[in-house]
């Protein structure tokens, strides 16, 4: 089946060759014969109540030196293409949201957009956790000082965090003893604007933050679990930490089953987890990372396994 792919992401002339997960599944597309179309956000637009976009039609290429080629350009509604890729990384700003807009004019006509528009603005991916109580370490999220410092009292030992953070920025491990704990919550909530969370800390973090890959609600068997750099609390690879791919767990399989049914309904179809020891720490929707890694190590290709649902879900719509 050929199909008509979009893909919304980031420069690819500015990505990371050797491990953006945008590309390989750009690859993987590529490899069943897909006609791929590139754009930036900026793009996109809404004409008459219909949803268009300037496309660059691009081959890819796996050669770290020469990745990608721009072929012709036009103008044309997104009705034309039978799926879209969502890969803009964070901020999650109010472009993003803009975007999500004219996304939600293309899934109306028919378009598979991955991951789905309503559900990129609804799912915080720090706060959506918090819907698997049953999955998560004691956790808050609140933007006033009272509620955290009582939070800290009573766990002693905890993470606090923005909600809009990414890649491990701004993450603070404190305690009620901590002198500094005043000045952290009042920065993070911008004294008492803005929300941010808390959460008992997990000591397992130095075995790592297991990056877990649900395609279509089923995981992938191997995950990367992002191993602290010393001295460090933050697994993220891009605080300093090292990743290791390694089997999933019984634990890890349990956490995926109990958030199973809400990413489905949700139409979240290519989706990351993070878990520490038992605990769901996040689940990332926007344009989660680190394919590559879990492919090198897991003798995986889990951009094509996506390809394969997306052209299945195509196909059961026609």
């Amino acid at each position: 089946m050929t199909l008509k792919i979009g893909v919304i992401m980031d420069p690819i002339d500015s990505i990371t060759y050797k491990k953006d997960s945008t590309l390989a599944m750009l690859w993987a597309a590529q490899d069943k014969g897909w006609q791929i179309s590139y754009f930036h956000q900026q793009d996109l637009f809404i004409e008459a109540g219909v949803a268009y976009g300037n496309a660059t039609a691009l081959n890819v290429f796996r050669d770290p030196e020469r990745w990608f080629e721009f072929g012709d350009q036009e103008t044309l509604p997104l009705s034309d293409l039978d799926i879209m890729l969502m890969r803009k990384d964070p901020p999650f700003d109010m472009e993003f949201i803009y975007t999500s807009y004219i996304l939600d004019k293309a899934e109306k006509a028919g378009v598979l957009v991955v991951n789905k528009p309503q559900s990129l603005r609804d799912c915080n991916e720090k706060v959506f956790a918090t819907e698997f109580p049953q999955c998560c370490t004691p956790t808050l999220v609140s933007a006033t000082a009272e509620k955290i410092k009582a939070f800290v009292n009573e766990h002693q030992d905890v993470i606090l965090k923005p909600l809009d953070g990414m890649g491990g920025a701004s993450i603070f491990r404190t305690g009620s003893q901590d002198p500094n704990l005043n000045v952290i919550i009042e920065t993070l909530t911008e004294h008492g604007k803005t929300s941010a969370m808390a959460q008992k800390f997990i000591p397992e973090i130095k075995s790592g933050d297991k990056r877990i890959i649900v395609v279509n609600g089923e995981p992938m068997p191997f995950c990367l679990a992002r191993i602290p750099a010393e001295g460090e609390n933050r697994g993220n690879l891009a605080a300093g930490g090292s990743g290791v791919v390694q089997p999933i767990t019984d634990r890890d399989r349990w956490i995926c089953e109990q958030v199973r049914d809400t990413l489905l309904k949700k139409g979240l179809i290519f989706v990351g987890l993070d878990v520490i020891g038992d605990y769901l720490t996040e689940i990332n929707v926007t344009s989660p990372t680190c394919i590559r890694e879990i492919d090198a190590g897991g003798n995986l290709d889990i951009a094509a396994t996506l390809m394969d649902v997306l052209e299945t879900k195509i196909a059961d719509k026609q």
